[in-house]
């Protein structure tokens, strides 16, 4: 089902120090809004395990809603869950945001860092306890999912720039590896939404200008009717960028269509359309160049108008059958295809470019019995998935002329796992979690340019997955859970390069980690306070570390690594009208072993990563939809390189969001908001690449910068 198939299915398209204080003392992100309804989907839940939880639940159930999650698969009530996860609900994500970039709200979550927000050639880096810090770009070892369907490919990677905020209704993060979840490169999980139009109903119009060239116009329209309900959302985005060699023009397509079936049964289908046809790429610029001005891109990049063009098109296919026997039964489908060009900002064989065929399908049966006299919910599944790149690369000349071809090759990935987890209540309070998951990876090279001799090569992995953990609900909203899990990462298809040519690097293996964490979570009624702790430790074996030869990036298994921290969310309403949420993380990340053939890096800090971040959020809610909200975010200082010799400065940001809505008439209604990023002008970066040759580390981000929007509802 490659190209053609898919062309006849769709056709393409941030008060100063004093301010900082008073507002940061209090605490850290409601990374978990306990006080938010959700519309998760339930377990089937058998009469022995309803009655044995029954006591709990209904104390709880009286002072404030039920929270469940989805993103560990085996649905659960959050306070059942015995992990470190994070929800974000539609007003995190929406309100007063430009809804352009997956910072804006996942800044909020403890344990995550994202980087990049400005370069979309190169797209945002996320890290989650410092998995994906090594990507130089796009996203590594980090599993996106989008509405089912995983973003995130066989091989490792994964792009965001398909992902409509417009339209998302809920992002789950599960803040530590999970691979015995979803397989290969989980060391952590974003799963998102969408709307399907059964709660979003009507039409929005909003138009959003701003600072640096920034337009965006979008449309929404969702409604129900009978046994039908839908939901599309379109978007326009065009930005002149902040930098020299840094606009984009993208546009966005998104919908879901969901036909109830009956018997507790229904279809819905999924379609994503992106067409960005022209992102520019600034480059990265060294510590002179930025004194010299913050704004120009780097020589390369002008001299070879650096830039890419994305063209994808994608459709899934969901079935799901809640009273499938005595239990639930989901199949899920999608096919994809992505043509991709971009001219790197270097001379040489800079000019890039595939056509991906990209297929894959999941099921999942869930079921609740009971083990002797104790309640046990299970769930059993099967992932697949493949995809297909064709590649090419070509050199370019210092006048930007593209010449010869250097590289010509088919990369073919393909997944399979098989995976179960189950939950037993041991008593009322008491819950023990066990998951084990097999997963077999392969990653093929069919190499067709000869005069570098042939690169072809075929690696196979086999690697099994488990997970431990036990939830202690000891008081009716509070949890405290204790787990332990490993996870596995594969080299991407990049960073399998051979030093010694001839086809995949045969020293290169899956690194490993092992993960443990103790977490407590909670509602404090008298102080009205939801509190979410994190205490982890990480232990990286054979960590893939990249090193250079011969002007060249290569990777070795040369590092083993430790990474231990605190993540600490706090969501306190202060009166009725106020509320504060803060997200506070403390870690340490460093090489426990590194060496490359010329150097060693024992005990040095892992590159790219801050070891403090601290994100506050002051919102005032007036009548209605009038709201404020102040928000401070520090960064801690961090190293460019591994040999920490470049250090990054730590800095502060201060933001400012505000709205309001007015009844227009009947179901008409309009409402704006203003927002001001970098409020006191702060010098910092958006971006460090790490380890940039010629000591081109930086991506300068740009100063005070201000956006409004309208929307027109009805």
């Amino acid at each position: 089902m490659g190209k053609d198939v898919i062309g006849r299915l769709i056709s393409p398209s941030r008060l100063r120090s004093l301010l900082l204080g008073s507002l940061l003392l209090s605490g850290a992100t409601a990374a978990t809004p306990l006080l938010a309804q959700t519309t998760a989907q339930t377990t089937a839940q058998t009469t022995a395990q309803t009655a044995a939880q029954t006591a709990v639940e209904t104390e709880a159930a009286e002072q404030l809603p039920t929270v469940e999650v989805s993103a560990p698969r085996l649905v659960r009530e959050l306070y059942a869950t015995p992990a470190a996860l994070s929800t974000l609900e539609y007003e995190d994500i929406a309100r007063g945001q430009q809804r352009v970039r997956l910072d804006e709200s996942l800044t909020q979550v403890p344990g995550v860092f994202l980087q990049n927000r400005d370069n979309f050639a190169q797209g945002q880096r996320i890290a989650i306890r410092g998995f994906g810090a090594r990507a130089p770009f796009g996203v590594r070892g980090i599993t996106v999912m989008v509405d089912g369907i995983p973003y995130t490919l066989p091989d490792g990677q994964a792009q965001l720039d398909a992902i409509d905020l417009d339209s998302v209704e809920r992002i789950e993060v599960v803040r530590g590896p999970s691979s015995v979840l979803y397989g290969n490169a989980a060391g952590g999980v974003i799963d998102i939404t969408t709307a399907d139009g059964r709660d979003r109903q009507g039409t929005r119009l909003s138009i959003g200008a701003g600072s640096n060239g920034y337009q965006k116009v979008a449309l929404q329209q969702g409604g129900a009717h009978e046994e039908w309900s839908h939901h599309v959302s379109f978007s326009a985005l065009n930005m002149d960028g902040y930098r020299e060699q840094s606009s984009t023009e993208k546009y966005l397509l998104n919908a879901k269509l969901r036909r109830e079936l009956g018997s507790e049964r229904a279809l819905t289908a999924v379609i994503n359309l992106l067409e960005n046809p022209r992102s520019e790429d600034p480059g990265a610029l060294s510590a002179i160049e930025v004194a010299g001005g913050r704004h120009q891109a780097a020589p390369n990049a002008l001299a070879l108008d650096a830039r890419q063009q994305v063209n994808q098109q994608m459709i899934g296919l969901q079935y799901e059958d809640l009273a499938a026997g005595p239990g639930e039964f989901y199949l899920k489908g999608f096919i994809a295809q992505r043509d991709f060009e971009q001219q790197l900002p270097f001379v040489g064989d800079s000019r890039l470019g595939y056509q991906r065929d990209y297929l894959g399908a999941s099921s999942e049966y869930h079921h609740s019995i009971t083990l002797g006299n104790l309640p046990l919910s299970y769930i059993v599944g099967v992932d697949i998935a493949r995809q297909e790149d064709e590649r090419f690369r070509n050199n370019v000349n210092t006048a930007g002329a593209v010449g010869e071809q250097t590289a010509e090759e088919t990369q073919t990935a393909t997944s399979g796992g098989v995976f179960a987890q189950g939950d037993l209540a041991l008593t009322q309070q008491v819950t023990l979690s066990l998951g084990a998951r097999f997963d077999r990876v392969e990653l093929e090279v069919d190499d067709r340019y000869f005069d570098d001799g042939d690169q072809s090569g075929l690696r196979t992995f086999s690697e099994w997955s488990g997970s431990a953990g036990l939830s202690y609900r000891y008081r009716p909203q509070h949890q405290a859970y204790i787990n332990t899990g490993t996870a596995f990462e594969t080299p991407t298809f990049a960073e399998f390069a051979n030093p010694a040519g001839g086809g995949f690097n045969p020293n290169v293996e899956p690194q490993k980690a092992w993960n443990r964490e103790i977490g407590l979570r909670g509602y404090i009624e008298p102080l009205a306070m939801d509190y979410d702790l994190a205490l982890f430790s990480v232990r990286v074996r054979d960590e893939l570390v990249p090193y250079d030869e011969g002007g060249r990036t290569f990777y070795q298994n040369a590092g083993d690594t430790n990474r231990d921290g605190l993540e600490l969310a706090l969501g306190w309403q202060l009166a009725d009208q106020w509320r504060l949420n803060s997200a506070l993380t403390l870690a340490r990340y460093e090489f426990d072993r590194f060496a490359t053939p010329s150097e060693s890096f024992d005990g040095n800090r892992i590159p790219g990563l801050p070891e403090q971040t601290w994100v506050s959020q002051l919102t005032w809610q007036g009548l209605d939809e009038r709201f404020a909200t102040l928000e401070t975010e520090y960064v801690g200082d961090l190293v460019a390189d591994n040999a920490n010799e470049t250090e990054v400065d730590s800095y502060w940001l201060v933001n400012l969001r505000v709205g309001d809505g007015w009844q227009l008439s009947g179901d008409t209604r309009l409402s704006a908001y203003v927002g001001v990023r970098n409020l006191f002008d702060e010098e910092h970066y958006s971006n460090v690449r790490l380890n940039g040759t010629f000591g081109r580390f930086y991506e300068p981000a740009p100063g005070r910068s201000v956006y409004g929007g309208v929307e027109l509802s009805f």
